[in-house]
């Protein structure tokens, strides 16, 4: 397909993350692969590189306005930052091209991080498409009585590993435990949250880095551009359009994308 049509996506990306403040970055593995001819494990790679570098704008933003947690945000990332390096610089440089078959199905690397990424789009795409999102139900739970130590920690080692293996930052999965663990008001998990997503992709990137990866940067860099360009516009329409209301409409597509990437790579390769 004509990269045209990934730079047009790029700017739907970067869109829906100045109308929505995230959710559009699921999208970036996908779009680099059926739309750009990226290798699926590259990326992973490039992703970690847009997510990080769109998520230190925003994060930016709500530090300024002292909206981000610092101590959160440091008891989070020291296992995330651990478990994200590990994945990108040991793990999957480990992995052999060809992991096995299952009839005439040849699982390779590329496939699992597809795989990955399609489960991790229909998760997303279910907390989006719910009427009462997860981090709004979250928030109108009771908070602990104290900062939650053991459940920060093990989520910062969960959501390490998800971003490492699959170049996604685990927004959705990042907000409603900053809001029940840390005990953080919504506003400010947002924020804490864009800062732990921003230093844990580019760390990722920099693992990616370190073992040789090869960087088209003119490339990487011309995509980007494209992003922050649908994020000035996004931020812009913003003011206009509630991002709550796309966030379902959001969803279905996002979901139709993790089934369409199952379907593809587990039933036409058959045939």
């Amino acid at each position: 397909m004509h990269p045209f049509f990934g730079y047009v996506a790029a700017i739907f990306i970067g869109l829906s993350l100045g109308i929505m403040g995230g959710g559009g970055a699921i999208l970036t593995v996908p779009v680099l692969v059926y739309l750009m001819g990226v290798s699926p494990v590259l990326s992973t790679a490039y992703s970690l590189f847009v997510v990080g570098s769109t998520s230190v704008a925003g994060a930016w933003s709500y530090f300024r306005r002292g909206l981000v947690s610092l101590k959160t945000a440091t008891v989070f990332l020291v296992p995330s930052l651990l478990a994200v390096f590990v994945v990108r610089r040991v793990l999957l440089p480990a992995i052999p091209h060809e992991v096995g078959t299952v009839g005439h199905l040849v699982f390779t690397k590329d496939l699992l991080v597809l795989l990955a990424f399609a489960v991790l789009m229909v998760g997303a795409a279910t907390s989006m498409i719910r009427s009462q999102p997860a981090e709004t139900a979250a928030a109108e739970l009771p908070l602990p009585s104290a900062f939650n130590y053991p459940l920060v920690l093990g989520l910062g080692l969960v959501v390490g590993t998800l971003t490492g293996f699959v170049g996604a930052g685990g927004g959705f999965l990042l907000i409603p435990a900053l809001v029940l663990g840390a005990r953080l008001p919504m506003k400010l998990a947002v924020g804490t949250s864009l800062a732990i997503i921003a230093l844990n992709s580019l760390l990722g990137f920099a693992g990616d880095l370190s073992t040789g990866t090869h960087v088209d940067w003119s490339f990487l860099l011309g995509f980007l551009a494209f992003a922050l360009g649908g994020i000035g516009l996004g931020t812009y329409l913003g003011r206009f359009i509630p991002g709550a209301r796309l966030k379902p409409a959001f969803g279905w597509f996002t979901l139709v994308m993790g089934a369409f990437i199952l379907a593809k790579e587990l039933l036409l390769q058959q045939y």
